[in-house]
């Protein structure tokens, strides 16, 4: 079965710092994972496209990662970084899409999850730049917390002609052990159609150290509910995926949580809806 990694990162600490990597926990983090280390991995576990997104807000990243696209054969789609409240959001669209491997632009994102303010998301220089996003032909992804799933619902309301990407199922509360109300927030976000969502992400949100397919099961579960297999997909988030299971682990976790679905409904989660949503081109000879 084809399948697309719709979420990973990759890092090379002596050209950039990931200044997000504080702490104990983070410290095996806190070293280079480049393409060259992901490709064998993913290839190995039968992934025949990935996604390539943000991981700081740094606006010369994106360029590098659309490059980066253009030399790969594994790298389908770029997820990038740029200013949503910048007054000139959809020239610089445009530029980046004029650079080389511009064309694998296929989405933005930002830090939202840091964002002190829980209403960012329906600023209106924030809704400003997401318009352009839209009329630019790229989809967004949300990277937020339950808190903000709110703001998320609001924005996506204010902007029907845009797709929003839930990342990491918006981090639920799985070490908590905790649905509500994060489940009726994600359902009040798929219940807009132009919402989808990733299966990414997941292990970390559970105990990284002790996490089990079962724990993992109701949160899973209740996507499904809320947007259905046509508008979920499977993202490792690699390598932020490696503090809590290597890459195989991740691969068979997510087929172990959709096995009772149809082979039709699975080859959505596994790839058909990354193919839509990130317009993710075939390959040559594929």
């Amino acid at each position: 079965m084809d399948i697309i990694d719709a979420h990973h990162h990759v890092w090379d600490l002596s050209h950039r710092d990931q200044d997000w990597i504080t702490g104990p926990e983070l410290e095996p983090l806190r070293r280079d994972f480049t393409l060259a280390h992901l490709e064998p991995e993913a290839r190995a576990a039968g992934v025949t496209a990935t996604v390539l997104v943000q991981t700081v807000t740094v606006a010369e990243e994106t360029p590098e990662f659309l490059a980066l696209a253009a030399d790969s054969d594994l790298v389908g789609a770029v997820v990038g970084w740029s200013d949503l409240t910048a007054p000139d959001i959809a020239e610089e669209l445009a530029r980046l899409r004029s650079l080389p491997g511009g064309a694998f632009l296929a989405g933005l994102r930002h830090q939202v999850q840091g964002e002190a303010d829980p209403l960012w998301l329906t600023r209106p220089a924030v809704l400003r730049g997401l318009r352009a996003v839209a009329a630019a032909g790229l989809a967004y992804d949300l990277v937020i917390r339950p808190h903000q799933l709110p703001a998320a619902v609001r924005a996506a309301t204010l902007v029907p002609e845009l797709t929003f990407v839930l990342d990491h199922l918006g981090k639920p509360p799985i070490a908590a052990g905790s649905l509500r109300p994060w489940a009726d927030h994600l359902h009040d976000l798929a219940a807009l159609p132009n919402t989808v969502a990733k299966l990414s992400g997941l292990h970390t949100e559970a105990d990284p150290a002790a996490w089990t397919v079962d724990a993992l099961r109701p949160y899973v579960d209740t996507a499904l509910d809320a947007f259905g297999p046509a508008r979920l997909m499977f993202g490792s988030d690699w390598p932020v995926s490696t503090l809590a299971a290597d890459y195989p682990d991740i691969v068979t976790t997510t087929g172990d949580l959709i096995s009772t679905l149809s082979p039709g409904e699975q080859s959505a989660v596994w790839s058909r809806t990354a193919h839509r949503v990130y317009g993710i081109p075939p390959r040559e000879g594929t």
